[in-house]
């Protein structure tokens, strides 16, 4: 079985590096100091043998001994004692040709100085600093040439300090550099504890594979809202939004996000819940020219607003749900009318065949047909359109069950209602314009409504016609108004024709209505069969709320 790897924290991602950070920092920089010290000490040991050379090379001592026979009694003394005074490890004094007139191991005096690099102080009569092995070992020397009174070069000077010794006080100070070092690491080990800390409080406690998993889920849940969706900081400057609400602004994101909500929606109340911290719910508000229901939630952090969740949806999509399901139960009282009907029929023709009339009978059936047969071409061989059929034939059994004719204009014409048109707008259209169609010739004994469609050229167009009472005069202009009816009932009226015109605008139509000379009624429709709808959007934000 595969074991899933666990995820190492923050906190101990960030001691590590802080630790890693600092022993890489801290060793370079040791190196480098120790490289540097190094340097420093090799010159200032070397200026200062080479100044304790000079100065024994000038030494009046010095310069008597070295014309004497006996050099190394008087001079072995001395250089003994200087040597011990300044530290160093040896002071030689040497003649003309190298050979030692002193040195710290007696054995060694009388025989030539080692090391080589005695040519220019002999030759030339420098003074200089150098660094060779000589029999003590690799030191570091500092050459005189002793000149007597005439200029001539009669012996050396050779002041040294073993590299060995050097080393040994760059090793004590690298121990105390290693002290400190290891004080800096536990500082940056307590400092990165800290900082961890700090930063897991500012991130609620979540480890960064956490954040990345919340990250990715937030993003799959906004995208699968339908419902759109923005948030804002307590300054109201638009933090996120979601595709839903995009598509229902009609804007694009860089429009939104990171921009003051105020300058989008001037008049928004969402600062109003950042300012109080009390949500509103199913809030109805119009927003860029659109009924949207708003919820608006505080988001809160230890009792104070940090910002505000704003959630909303088009009122127009919860309309058509709504005129879907009052079309469904149309249908389904269209449906039980024409049981109704058809089982009255049946009684008729039973009652006829129990009476012995035959004849009558067999007329009545014929008619029937014919006047079925006679509806039905023109309802599937003029009108193609399944959906438009289902309508028709539902409004057909309503104006049967009503004892009222409704015509099919034998000249209608339609193949295939476009995509564009939407099933439940043509359901909304045609429905309420037949049903008030109806409604107007009830109380007529020949009340008769006709309807008319066709599909030539760029548009949709429907026709339907009565002969009712039609309308006041001067009212014309009113009919499509909402709450608008010429008829006193108990219940709300007068929204059909309101519905209808809204559908019909939706569609990118037009709807007219005009009184004929023969006392007729007649709404006529427009609808473009090649044109998509919601494009440019007029830009009222002055006198928007969101």
């Amino acid at each position: 079985m595969r074991h899933k790897i666990k995820p190492v924290r923050l906190q101990t991602k960030l001691i590590i590096l802080i630790v890693t950070l600092l022993i890489g920092i801290i060793v370079l920089i040791c190196g480098v100091f120790f490289y540097l010290e190094m340097k420093e000490l090799k010159t200032n040991t070397g200026n200062r043998a080479l100044h304790i050379a000079k100065t024994i090379s000038f030494m009046p001592e010095v310069q008597e001994a070295m014309d004497s026979d006996k050099a190394s009694d008087t001079l072995q003394p001395l250089t003994l004692k200087i040597q011990q005074e300044i530290d160093a490890q040896f002071v030689v004094i040497g003649d003309a040709k190298g050979l030692r007139y002193t040195h710290p191991d007696t054995d060694k005096i009388g025989q030539q100085m080692v090391g080589g690099d005695n040519i220019r102080a002999l030759e030339e009569g420098k003074a200089y600093i150098s660094e060779a092995t000589g029999s003590l070992g690799l030191s570091i020397r500092g050459k005189a040439p002793i000149i007597s009174d005439d200029g001539t070069v009669i012996g050396v000077v050779s002041v040294g300090f073993l590299m060995e010794n050097l080393k040994s006080r760059m090793e004590e100070k690298l121990v105390e550099i290693s002290l400190i070092a290891l004080l800096a690491i536990n500082v940056g080990v307590v400092g990165g504890y800290l900082l961890a800390r700090n930063i897991r409080k500012d991130i609620l406690g979540l480890e960064p594979h956490e954040i990345a998993s919340l990250y990715r889920e937030r993003n799959a849940i906004l995208e699968s809202v339908k419902e759109g969706i923005i948030a804002v900081d307590a300054n109201g400057f638009v933090t996120m939004v979601n595709p839903s609400a995009l598509d229902i602004l009609e804007l694009r994101e860089e429009e939104l996000i990171h921009k003051q909500i105020t300058d989008i929606v001037p008049n928004t109340d969402i600062m109003e819940v950042a300012r109080t911290g009390h949500a509103q719910e199913n809030k109805e508000i119009y927003l860029f020219d659109k009924d949207v229901i708003v919820n608006r939630i505080p988001i809160m952090e230890k009792e104070i607003v940090v910002g505000v969740v704003s959630s909303f949806r088009d009122k127009t999509d919860m309309k058509k749900l709504l005129h879907t399901l009052v079309e469904v139960k149309k249908y389904s009282e269209e449906l039980r009318a024409q049981t109704h009907e058809f089982t009255n029929k049946l009684y008729v023709l039973s009652g006829m065949l129990e009476l012995g009339k035959f004849e009558e009978a067999l007329d009545w059936i014929k008619k029937e047909y014919m006047v079925n047969q006679a509806r039905n071409d023109i309802l599937f061989d003029r009108i193609k359109d399944e959906k438009l059929q289902a309508i028709l034939l539902g409004k057909l059994a309503v104006a049967s069950e009503k004892k009222k004719l409704l015509q099919l204009n034998e000249e209608s014409s339609v193949q295939v209602i476009p995509r564009n048109i939407e099933f439940s707008s043509l359901v909304a259209i045609v429905g309420n314009l037949i049903d008030n169609a109806l409604e107007a010739v009830e109380t007529r004994e020949d009340g008769i409504v006709s309807f008319f469609a066709i599909d030539y050229g760029n548009d949709l167009i429907l026709e339907i016609s009565d002969n009712g009472p039609g309308f006041q005069e001067g009212t014309i202009d009113l009919i499509f108004g909402k709450g608008y009816s010429t008829k006193q009932a108990d219940q709300p009226r007068g929204y059909g024709l309101a519905i209808v015109k809204k559908e019909v605008e939706q569609l990118g139509g037009t709807v007219e209505v005009q009184r004929t000379s023969d006392n007729t009624t007649v709404f006529t429709v427009y609808l473009p069969k090649n044109k998509t709808y919601g494009g440019e959007r007029n830009d009222k934000r002055g006198n928007s709320r969101g």
